[in-house]
């Protein structure tokens, strides 16, 4: 019997969405294993039989005559823990569509599941009034291209490389913060290296040859601590990074490579020095800017030592608990003219391709719509990128980002190549799972990772064993989206984040008798082979399956991937031979 209570679709979603002008996505969810097949019902609502409308009655339950229906098989897109994923596209000839669906049980069960209910249509006769009955089927009123996610062309096709600038290369001594270290001293939340922007611009060669194509910047303005997510002054590149001239030299030496560059964001909270907070702290209620901050108490600092205060109560909003970010409202229309402004600027005077934006999920979406009106209105393709951490379709419905940071895709390749808390079945479910959570046009635009400023770098989370990292790299780099590599990866840079380890945002490592040139020679093949197949950015992944419980295999394009996630050689039977696959080691096949 078909479960019914397991049927899943929502109108208008990551379930049904336009993937073009043309063309709309439907999916449909039901219990593992119970369906033999599904057709999706579908076509214009005002298609009726002659006297069959009954005075434009489109909703009642005596809509009767409809005869615009098309049966479209639906292909099994995906298995998740408890579902299989039911996929099909269709092009609407007047872009509008009602439509329901037929499933098919495994013992001759005949259902239609509509928007309504659940109707058993076994009969023929009882088939033919519920396929016409128009009130029972789900709407897609009409594909208006304004509300089509238009994502940039150019990111399916990026190798990003993210660039942590002050701990990147150090390209001048003489803007050195003045209480600068040695280069490589062990990095901590509050010392300098002196890294700056000439630095990236003397080693775009390096990033060239080694085939990255797209430059994420961690914050670049003005501000006091080493990762500049504390903005002291928004219209102005950190004097210590090179200033504007800096930036723009970068920008130009990167186009001339066919490099794009991508700037992070900071409008969730600024900087405790900025002197926008600075006049709050001063002028309190009375300050031009108060409205500017969500603040719970005046003064904004306690009249108490600052070891003593509550750092959970405070008198105003912050990212966290960090006093020294103080959080903006970009409710303020002072405040939100300002923040878009300097997205404007940035674009327009720089000629940036891309914001990632800072702990996007806790700003007001009506502000992301205005900011993605005004960057696109400046540069069209311009790449918005959200750093969302869980599930972020509210903010992908062609109105606010074009794709996100893909952490559940991350979460799960660390999870089982990393720290094997997963076992294969886990792995794939959650790898299907990211795959299905969204629009397949957002999937191709993904921006996919393995580590960041923000985590524990990927060897360390091996434990020093680059067999598992060359493992999770490998499927990084041969899934949908494009995969980035943050500095230093490449070379097998290793370092740990949190319980006060600041070791992932260690110098890069430039003495070429200290890298890992093995493993940059194998990141390498890894980015020929990706920019060799665009293919690879196929927005569905289709598992091979292999009896064996610690190998995965999985095709994309015209390549059959088979990788041993375990600490035994395994014997593979593939193209009729049997075959050799090393602990931890894989196979490449071309076909």
């Amino acid at each position: 019997m078909i479960t019914k209570s397991a049927l899943i679709h929502s109108a208008k979603s990551a379930d049904s969405y336009a993937y073009n002008n043309e063309t709309l996505h439907i999916r449909l969810r039901s219990a593992k294993g119970e369906i033999e097949r599904v057709s999706l019902w579908i076509g214009d609502p005002y298609h009726w039989a002659e006297g069959g409308l009954d005075g434009g009655n489109l909703g009642g339950s005596d809509a009767h005559g409809w005869i615009g229906g098309n049966e479209v098989a639906m292909t099994l897109e995906g298995e998740t823990e408890y579902h299989d994923h039911w996929f099909a596209a269709f092009q609407p000839p007047k872009r509008r569509s009602r439509y329901g669906f037929i499933l098919y049980g495994k013992d001759g069960e005949k259902i239609l599941f509509g928007e309504k209910r659940i109707v058993d249509i076994s009969d023929p006769e009882c088939a033919e009034i519920e396929l016409s009955n128009l009130s029972n089927f789900f709407c897609f009123p009409y594909i208006n291209p304004r509300d089509v996610l238009q994502t940039p062309n150019w990111v399916k096709d990026t190798i990003w490389y993210q660039i942590f600038p002050e701990r990147f290369a150090n390209g001048r001594a003489d803007i050195s913060p003045h209480n600068v270290q040695p280069w490589g001293t062990p990095p901590e939340s509050n010392n300098f290296m002196g890294g700056d922007l000439w630095g990236v611009i003397n080693k775009l060669d390096y990033l060239q040859d080694l085939g990255v194509n797209g430059l994420y910047l961690c914050p670049i303005f003005t501000a006091n601590a080493n990762h500049k997510y504390d903005t002291v002054d928004y219209y102005n590149v950190d004097p210590h990074f090179g200033g504007n001239d800096a930036f723009k030299a970068l920008v130009k030496e990167a186009h001339r490579r066919g490099m794009k560059v991508m700037l992070d964001a900071v409008f969730n909270h600024i900087g405790s020095q900025s002197p926008l907070w600075l006049d709050v702290v001063k002028n309190g209620a009375d300050s031009q800017y108060a409205d500017w901050f969500w603040i719970n108490q005046f003064p904004v600092y306690p009249n108490t030592p600052k070891e003593e205060w509550d750092f959970w109560n405070l008198h105003y909003e912050t990212f966290g608990n960090v006093v020294e970010m103080p959080k903006l409202n970009t409710e303020n229309e002072q405040c939100r003219a300002y923040l878009l402004d300097v997205a404007r600027y940035w674009v327009e005077e720089f000629d940036i391709d891309g914001w990632r934006l800072d702990v996007a999920n806790e700003v007001d979406h009506a502000f992301w719509r205005d900011f993605r009106k005004v960057v696109k209105s400046v540069k069209p393709d311009c790449y918005i990128l959200g750093e969302i951490w869980h599930e972020g379709m509210p903010w992908l419905r062609g109105d606010q980002y074009d794709s996100l940071m893909n952490y559940p895709l991350t979460q799960a390749i660390t999870d089982y190549f990393a720290l094997s808390a997963f076992n294969k079945q886990n792995f794939m479910n959650a790898v299907s799972a990211s795959y299905m959570a969204y629009p397949r046009n957002v999937n191709e635009a993904m921006f996919n990772l393995l580590e960041s400023h923000d985590t524990t770098r990927i060897i360390s989370l091996c434990q020093g064993d680059k067999r598992k990292a060359k493992l999770a790299y490998l499927f990084m780099f041969t899934q949908v989206g494009a995969p980035c590599i943050y500095y230093g990866g490449e070379i097998g840079m290793d370092g740990r984040r949190g319980m006060g380890s600041e070791a992932n945002r260690k110098c890069m490592i430039w003495d070429q008798n200290e890298q890992d040139l093995e493993f940059k020679a194998f990141t390498q093949s890894l980015i020929t082979l990706r920019k060799a197949n665009p293919d690879f950015n196929q927005p569905c992944i289709e598992w091979i399956d292999l009896d064996d419980n610690d190998c995965i295999a999985y095709r994309r394009g015209n390549y059959l991937f088979v990788l041993n996630n375990s600490e035994q050689e395994k014997m593979i039977a593939l193209s009729d031979q049997i075959q050799s696959i090393p602990a931890y080691g894989y196979i490449i096949e071309q076909r």
